[in-house]
């Protein structure tokens, strides 16, 4: 039976010889890691609240370890995230936080403030804005009827008043322009919040 490594080209056989075995520092982080992500996907599908995590976690005494699952759960972080996931991210994250030698827990809380309010303003600023669209468009019929061609004919269609709001060019602009502004501003505090955990 031929080793598969004998059909590899030269500098690749070379490549992994110069590698070698993983160390078993290397061994052992990459099997923290996956408990790690084991616990976090537990987390995240809801099987685990923060004080699971917690408790799971406070034997857990290495700051990679506690570091990591912070970072992952601060990844996990997004501008659409519902208030109650955004809680329990938060509440997880700090509860993690309280395991540390080092703690930074009253800074962490105001970057997660931040990312709440961000959060808050991004769903009020669309929703103000789509309500004073969808109020022209209940104003003025014409607004809902839309053109559709139909073979060689034009058919005339008449759209509900969230879809035809939904399709004026003005809520796709703020849309996209919104979307851009805040995931900016989002990046800069989770960038913050991540360099806070390094």
């Amino acid at each position: 039976m031929v080793n598969w490594e004998d059909n590899l080209p030269p500098i690749v056989r070379q490549r992994l010889a110069t590698i070698g075995e993983l160390s078993p520092e290397e061994k052992e982080n990459m099997m923290a890691s996956e408990r790690v992500d084991s616990l976090l996907s537990k987390f995240h599908e809801g099987r685990i609240d923060p004080e699971s995590l917690w408790k799971r976690l406070k034997d857990e005494r290495r700051p990679s370890f506690l570091r990591e699952a912070q970072m992952k759960l601060v990844d996990s972080l997004s501008l659409g995230s519902t208030l109650a996931e955004m809680k329990r991210k938060r509440d997880a994250i700090l509860a993690i936080e309280t395991l540390k030698k080092e703690q930074n827990t009253s800074v962490l809380e105001l970057d997660l403030d931040l990312v709440e309010d961000l959060q808050e303003r991004y769903r009020a600023e669309a929703e103000q804005t789509y309500n004073s669209l969808r109020a022209e468009v209940e104003k003025d019929p014409r607004l809902r009827i839309r053109q559709a061609p139909q073979g060689q004919n034009t058919m005339m269609i008449q759209l509900t008043t969230d879809e035809a709001t939904k399709e004026l060019p003005e809520w796709r602009d703020f849309l996209s322009h919104h979307e851009k502004r805040y995931n900016e501003d989002f990046a800069k505090v989770v960038g913050r919040l991540r360099g806070r955990l390094e």
